[in-house]
């Protein structure tokens, strides 16, 4: 590894936003964004990237500043990581960025469809951009890190990107209640049966566009306030994440932490009204049922990798409140074995139980058959692992994807042998109806 080569301020307009910076940055070949508990990182000219589509996956070897030499491989390779004996430092600090759909993670333990869409990003970065109280830091471990600083102002410098995003129509759902229904009491049925305990059960609103949707992200991360925010642009393709849910937290000394979240509801500008709805979820047993489902499930899941004794719960039925809706989060903590590879673990832990449902197997076979449509990125994770393998990784969840001129929008549910079917499809709306309204400004009649 080379030098660390630091540009302190390096942004002429050391003011500029992230998305001012994003926009610069849309000619490039791909671009990733995260701001995983409010430390924004940009990550930029991967010195190898890889993806996969069409159930092919491909390398991208750098043979210039964004130039790229593409070959098809069998799988990908194995990411090695190594111990950091200096003092940890927060965030990002060079390694992996990118983002595991749904699709991809799913048809490694069941046979799923794949949205036409990459479903996986994983980049090697050197070179980043940081951002504190000071503004914007580019940082290159990179032996072309001067020529790739110059490159990076003459973007910023150019000046010239103007907003084109425009919906074609307003987005839809692709379900009307009735079938959403129809799918509800199938899932029943499933569980009379004894095939599961819960299923994640979800819906697509979907709409044509122009433009990038970059252009939307600065309103729908204010209007969210998402503590696990991103944007990631490769090709054609755009993921833009307003998730309020951890996946995992790959920390110092081999700690690991995950946050799922399990029971809903709507926030109220009514004081009176939004302590009421809180107070409602606290006490919830459907929804502590439902939770203690997905804990009993992660937990399981992570002791393969974990050392005995380690896996514990230090919260339960957690109430988090976010701008649009409260809700029920507990946590997971555990140690890995020292031999244990973190991506091995993200990619073994993936899909997320609190997105599909307990057993996971089965769970997975009943969404793939109702659902009628891939999820693609939606309930995959979006996240980064520094060299030494610390990390977060979300839950893509109130995310939207846009591929060349398709976007599409998820929200639902987990679904018990307690609920209620005209509550878990209103739940849907409550999740996501605000971030629907605010894209759906973006139509011109």
């Amino acid at each position: 590894m080379q030098n660390q080569i630091v540009y302190q301020r390096l942004i002429l307009k050391h003011n500029l936003s992230a998305t001012q910076i994003l926009s610069a940055l849309a000619d490039l070949s791909h671009v990733v964004y995260l701001n995983n508990d409010a430390q924004p990182t940009i990550g930029l000219f991967a010195d190898e990237y890889f993806t996969h589509e069409n159930n092919e996956t491909f390398h991208y070897i750098e043979t210039d500043i964004d130039t790229y030499y593409v070959l098809p491989i069998p799988s990908l390779p194995k990411f090695c990581f190594q111990p950091n004996h200096a003092e940890p430092q927060s965030g990002f600090n060079g390694g992996l960025l990118g983002f595991i759909g749904y699709d991809f993670s799913a048809s490694t333990q069941v046979k799923t469809a794949h949205k036409k869409q990459p479903a996986l990003f994983i980049g090697r970065f050197s070179s980043y951009l940081k951002h504190s109280t000071e503004g914007w830091t580019f940082i290159s471990h990179h032996s072309n890190a001067k020529q790739r600083y110059q490159v990076l102002l003459d973007l910023l410098n150019k000046d010239t990107y103007t907003s084109t995003f425009e919906l074609y129509q307003p987005l839809q759902a692709r379900w009307s209640f009735e079938q959403y229904q129809q799918a509800f009491h199938q899932v029943q049925d499933y569980i009379k049966a004894g095939d599961c305990y819960q299923i994640n059960l979800t819906q697509e609103f979907t709409t044509q566009a122009t433009g990038l949707l970059l252009d939307t992200a600065f309103q729908l991360w204010d209007l969210t306030d998402a503590p696990y925010a991103g944007y990631l642009r490769v090709g054609k393709f755009e993921l833009l994440s307003c998730s309020p849910e951890l996946f995992i937290d790959f920390e110092a000394e081999r700690k690991i932490r995950t946050k799922p979240i399990k029971g809903t509801m709507p926030r109220y500008t009514d004081p009176i009204l939004d302590t009421e709805s809180k107070n409602t979820l606290k006490t919830s047993k459907k929804d502590m049922a439902e939770n203690v489902m997905i804990v009993d499930l992660l937990r399981n899941d992570l002791s393969v990798y974990a050392e005995i004794g380690t896996v514990k719960t230090p919260k339960l039925f957690n109430i988090e409140s976010f701008n649009q809706v409260h809700h029920m989060v507990s946590e997971i903590e555990a140690r890995l074995k020292p031999d244990v590879n973190p991506f091995d673990v993200l990619i073994s832990a993936l899909p997320g139980g609190s997105i599909t449902g307990a057993p996971k197997i089965r769970a997975m076979q009943i969404i793939e058959e109702l659902e009628g449509a891939p999820r693609g990125a939606y309930c995959g994770s979006m996240g980064y692992f520094n060299h030494d393998g610390t990390g977060s990784w979300n839950i893509l969840i109130r995310s939207i994807q846009k591929y060349q001129d398709h976007v599409s929008v998820w929200a639902g549910g987990g679904i018990t042998i307690a609920s209620n079917c005209d509550a878990e499809y209103q739940e849907c709306f409550d999740k996501v109806e605000a971030m629907l309204n605010l894209l759906n400004t973006w139509h011109q009649p």
